[in-house]
C-alpha cells in the first residue's frame, strides 16, 4: 500500500489496509518519515517513507491519496495492472490527484456520480475527454449490494473516486463514538 499525504485527516486510513508493507509519501519528507514511524508501531507493520513517489507507487497493489493537491501526483506510468486506487482528496473544485487517463484506463466507482463528477477526480476525466460520465462503472453501493461485481479480474486497475458522503461521515462519526465510549475519553452531554 501506498498512501499520499500523511497528515492528521491520513491518519486513520492505513488502518484499514493492514498490508505487510507500506509506504507513506509527502510532499513534506519529515512528515513522511514521522509518520511511517508512528504507523509502523500501531499497526505492527513495516511502512516505509516513500523517497520516490514513483517507484513507490510502482511496487504498490493499493494506493490511497488524500492530500490538498490541485494538479496529479499520481501518473498514469506509475499504476500497473491490477493496482486499486482509492482517491480521497478531491473533494472540492479544482482539486486533483490522478492523471485523467487513469480513470479512463480503468474501472471506476464512485461514492457519488452525481457529486464526483462536480467535485471529485471525475470533473477533470470528464472535461478533459478522458472519459464520459455514463463510463462510470458503478457507485459504490450498487458494488456493496451486490448489483454489480467489484473486480472481475487480477489485472484491472479500480478506481475510487470518493467525494464524500453524509453516510460516510456517519460511519466515521459512529466509530469515533464507540472508540470514545469504549476508551472513557470525552465528555457526555445532552443535546
Amino acid at each position: 500500500m501506498r498512501r499520499a499525504g500523511a497528515g492528521p485527516a491520513r491518519s486513520d486510513r492505513g488502518r484499514a489496509a493492514n498490508r505487510a508493507r507500506a509506504w507513506a509519501f509527502d510532499a513534506d519528507p519529515e512528515r513522511a518519515w514521522r509518520f511511517a514511524e508512528t504507523r509502523s508501531r500501531e499497526l505492527s507493520i513495516e511502512v516505509r517513507p516513500a523517497v520516490d513517489l514513483g517507484a513507490a507507487l510502482r511496487e504498490s497493489d493499493v494506493v490511497v491519496t488524500c492530500t490538498p493537491s490541485r494538479s496529479p501526483i499520481v501518473a498514469k506510468a506509475d499504476v500497473l495492472p491490477g493496482t486499486f486506487l482509492a482517491a480521497v482528496g478531491a473533494d472540492s473544485a479544482g482539486k486533483q490527484e490522478l492523471e485523467p487517463a487513469i480513470l479512463a484506463r480503468g474501472k471506476v466507482v464512485a461514492d457519488s456520480i452525481d457529486q464526483c463528477v462536480e467535485i471529485g477526480e471525475l470533473q477533470h476525466a470528464i472535461s478533459g475527454g478522458f472519459l464520459r460520465r455514463e463510463d462510470v462503472y458503478a457507485e459504490l453501493a450498487e458494488i456493496v449490494d451486490g448489483v454489480k461485481p467489484g473486480r472481475t479480474s487480477d489485472d484491472e486497475i479500480t478506481v475510487f473516486d470518493s467525494t464524500g458522503t453524509a453516510l460516510e461521515d456517519v460511519a466515521a462519526a459512529a466509530a469515533v463514538y464507540e472508540k470514545a465510549v469504549e476508551r472513557s475519553r470525552g465528555v457526555r452531554f445532552l443535546f
